[in-house]
């Protein structure tokens, strides 16, 4: 085949491990490329250069200065910084410190023109470098922009000729929606707008839509998400558009990074483990206990979650459970930020129920890895989950998921037949508090079974969520996106 050679493969993303993290699309972001290169292709990132991406620390070095980019009616001057992950691969950041040097990543009422100014400077700032792309992989809202560009701005541009686009979809429901000046800004307003026959988007910016509209391939963060967003009910409003393209999207489970998420390793926990010496994970869970100021219990069932505070998480299930399902004994830690009338709820609950409940509003990386480390079980009630990362991590550390049948979550966690012995955690199907409840006392009923619990930790830690399996199949769909490309629309 013509495209056999190894592959120039340009990501854009917002946000990028180990710089800067809001999400987990920076985690998939800043471990793909590694799997991509140990495959032999040739991977370079661009991402904004934050205030928060501190330039000593991360050894950044100056690429270009002064790089004028049209914004419209208006022109900015931008430089680049290059920093590096794995081996060497270069990480270029965009540096604009009008737009990019603030206290936080998004939530500004000029995100739209922020991240236009990052695509098109992203574009403009390989061109300088003269390192030209077969790929072009964007990632999210932020940079649903570029295939639209292909198809416009940059349509009879000879350096981006041959250069196919695959869009990445991580969450569905976050889309960047905007009005028309937008359009204006990033050179598209003689197209207009692109959904007359939606009312919802009749008259909006929808800049994820573009990106799926336009891009040669679309691609999602879980064979299921990928055949839920096909139906009004996980689509977002944009099922009929992915319908009609369905025959170019591809659902590909993420993985994580097995050499900074591995419990044999890792500096942040306790005392280390793997597999073989589960005996020594006890000691993290005693740990744990004394970091949450709760009793040193190692017969009581401790369980976990980790993640943002909100609906969607499956914390309204949660607040109407939580005191039945205190009185049965157990413990529970929350770790996250989010909605306020959640962290009231929790820091009710951890007064009412110092010995139990514990809540820490924070998101803190070194205390995640111990919850990961400590907790007999982890919970992921989720009402959508593109794909999940925490199950996996959980698994990985040797604490047992109870999760929604949705998403990622269905792809990599089955429910524990008693029956035949198969399964590696406990699955409810239906958004319903009881449900969730009935499969936390599933499990509260197996873990009394100290041989088969143990089982159902080794299964999960002997899993295979490693980033090199999702990478080869990445690679598939970029060499789909070419042929397509090639091909024309």
């Amino acid at each position: 085949m013509q495209y056999e050679r190894p592959l120039r493969i340009l990501i854009l993303a917002a946000e990028i491990v180990p710089f800067v993290k809001v999400g987990g699309l920076a985690d998939v972001v800043g471990a793909l490329p590694k799997s991509l290169q140990a495959l032999g292709h040739d991977v370079r990132l661009v991402m904004p250069r934050y205030r928060q991406v501190d330039a000593q620390h991360f050894q950044l070095t100056s690429v270009l200065d002064a790089l004028p980019i049209g914004m419209g009616t208006f022109q900015v001057n931008v430089s680049v910084q290059q920093g590096s992950i794995g081996e060497d691969i270069p990480v270029y950041m965009i540096d604009a410190p009008r737009f990019f040097d603030r206290e936080n990543i998004y939530g500004y009422i000029d995100d739209g023109e922020r991240f236009i100014l990052f695509c098109r400077a992203a574009l403009e700032a390989i061109r300088a470098i003269n390192w030209s792309p077969d790929i072009i992989h964007c990632n999210d809202w932020h940079t649903g922009i570029v295939p639209n560009w292909m198809h416009t701005v940059y349509r009879d541009d000879p350096f981006y000729a041959d250069a196919a686009t695959v869009y990445t979809i991580h969450n569905l429901a976050y889309q960047g929606i905007f009005g028309y000046r937008i359009l204006e800004v990033a050179g598209v307003a003689a197209q207009g707008f692109v959904y007359p026959q939606i009312a919802e988007l009749a008259n909006v910016v929808d800049i994820m839509g573009r990106g799926i509209l336009f891009a040669d391939a679309i691609t999602t963060v879980s064979e299921r998400y990928a055949q839920e967003i096909l139906t009004p009910t996980f689509g977002e409003k944009l099922d009929h558009m992915l319908r009609a393209r369905r025959d170019r999207l591809f659902g590909i489970l993420n993985g994580i990074d097995y050499q900074e998420v591995n419990p044999a390793t890792d500096h942040y926990i306790h005392t280390c483990f793997d597999a073989h010496m589960l005996e020594a994970r006890a000691e993290n869970k005693v740990a744990l206990q004394e970091q949450a100021h709760l009793p040193i219990r190692p017969d009581v069932p401790l369980l976990a979650m980790i993640s943002r505070l909100a609906d969607q998480k499956g914390f309204d299930l949660l607040s109407q459970i939580i005191h039945p399902l205190l009185t049965q004994g157990v413990q529970f830690i929350v770790l996250g930020i989010g909605d306020q009338h959640y962290h009231e709820l929790f820091q009710n609950l951890a007064a009412r129920y110092p010995e139990q409940f514990a809540i820490f509003l924070t998101f803190n990386t070194e205390l995640a890895q111990r919850i990961y480390a400590g907790s007999d079980m982890f919970l992921m009630p989720s009402r959508f989950e593109p794909c999940g990362l925490s199950q996996l991590i959980a698994m990985r550390y040797g604490s047992v998921p109870i999760v929604r049948k949705v998403g990622g979550l269905a792809d990599t966690v089955q429910e524990y037949d008693t029956q035949t012995g198969e399964g590696n955690g406990f699955v409810f199907n239906n958004y319903d508090p009881w449900e969730l409840f009935a499969a936390i006392v599933r499990a509260l009923t197996v873990y009394r079974f100290k041989d088969v619990w143990r089982m159902l930790q080794q299964r999960g830690m002997a899993a295979d969520h490693s980033w090199h399996a999702s990478a080869v199949r990445y690679v598939e769909v970029y060499r789909n996106a070419l042929a397509f490309h090639k091909g024309g629309k």
